[in-house]
């Protein structure tokens, strides 16, 4: 059920995507040669007028090929006015663009859609999510080893910790543990030991049972924004609202893995889809519709990220020959799609990486 799920999921995000490439290719005079769900060899196809469409073995991604879109290609003089290279810069740059605007714009249906219904749609912020400290209490742990408000979690016996869930986590299961706590105050980084308190809760089904707990707060909302609608009509506008403030998050999230504010090691690859789809389907149609909404805004962003062979590598290239005046030399567009195949190729096997490193770790 969960690999079924998870290829559903896969499979309405890259046609979405791919639909916007095809539709815009299609409406401006382009000759679309094929439309494939997945890479690899051909499992089904079938040709309607100009164009295959096809099912691929790897369930991964979704290509459109254009007429005269590989450089080099060698075309009839009587194609050429419907080959992709051929086309103005302006159309060749709506073509691309609007793939990565239709995973957009996905977002922001299943969230009018939602918000319609009446339920809310919230929206994470990642400022929020840093274990910063921002209230220390009275007579619990924390106040006894001197952690003050303002001081950020950077790690737990020597694990880094990116989330005030990260934090939480390892304290609750960690009950009369001493844990060596990384504490970055100001510019001084402090190594502070710390035993959590043990505190009596019931779980889920009613049973008693023992966590940690050292006695810190945040404050201020909680971690999340919520986003709703009053009525039928005003549903679309905040559906709107709700996709930016998720595809703002996206943004932010990128930024701060650059910068380093966060582990690259949270970096979740094709197996963390396939068990997060699962989880969300097992959860019901809503959770699995939000989870494929928060996937799609996320997949339209990434995609015009300025990485050669992506919508936004495409992209970029354009604006440098807009900017030229002329189209670019072959060879130098050859390269940067190598190049661009080989960050791929390495962002992809380190998301692999880390998927197997949560997997081991969980049966540990």
């Amino acid at each position: 059920m969960t690999i079924i799920s998870a290829v559903i999921l896969l499979g309405i995000l890259i046609f979405i995507h791919e639909l916007g490439h095809f539709l815009v290719a299609k409406l401006t005079g382009v000759k679309v040669l094929r439309f494939s769900l997945g890479f690899g060899p051909k499992v089904f196809g079938r040709k309607w007028g100009d164009t295959e469409y096809m099912i691929s073995a790897v369930p991964l991604g979704g290509y459109v090929k254009m007429l005269g879109e590989e450089p080099g290609e060698e075309l009839d003089e009587s194609e050429l006015k419907r080959a992709f290279h051929t086309q103005s810069l302006l159309k060749r740059a709506l073509i691309v663009f609007t793939g990565p605007l239709f995973n957009i714009l996905l977002t922001w249906l299943i969230f009018t859609v939602v918000l319609a219904g009446g339920v809310p749609v919230n929206i994470p912020v990642i400022s929020k999510l840093l274990p910063v400290i921002d209230q220390v209490e009275k007579g619990y742990p924390a106040e006894r080893a001197g952690l003050k408000p303002g001081d950020l979690v950077v790690s737990i016996d020597n694990r880094r910790i990116d989330t005030w869930f990260d934090m939480v986590e390892i304290v609750s299961r960690s009950p009369g543990k001493e844990l060596r706590f990384g504490i970055k105050r100001g510019e001084e980084l402090l190594d502070i030991p710390i035993i959590p308190e043990k505190i009596e809760r019931e779980d889920s089904e009613g049973k008693t049972v023992v966590i940690g707990r050292i006695g810190v707060r945040k404050t201020g909302g909680g971690f999340f924004n919520s986003v709703k609608a009053e009525s039928l009509l005003e549903a679309p506008y905040k559906g709107l609202i709700a996709t930016y403030r998720m595809g703002f998050f996206v943004f932010d999230s990128i930024r701060m893995l650059l910068t380093g504010e966060v582990s690259v090691k949270n970096i979740g690859g094709p197996l963390t889809i396939v068990k997060e789809s699962g989880k969300a389907a097992s959860a019901g149609l809503l959770p699995y519709f939000m989870f494929m909404a928060i996937l799609s805004v996320n997949l339209g962003i990434l995609n015009l990220l300025p990485i050669p062979i992506l919508d936004g590598g495409h992209l970029m290239l354009f604006i440098i020959e807009g900017i030229k005046g002329r189209p670019l030399d072959e060879r130098t567009v050859v390269l940067a799609h190598k190049i661009g195949y080989a960050i791929i190729i390495l962002l992809m096997v380190f998301a692999l990486y880390n998927d197997f490193l949560r997997i081991f770790s969980s049966s540990r």
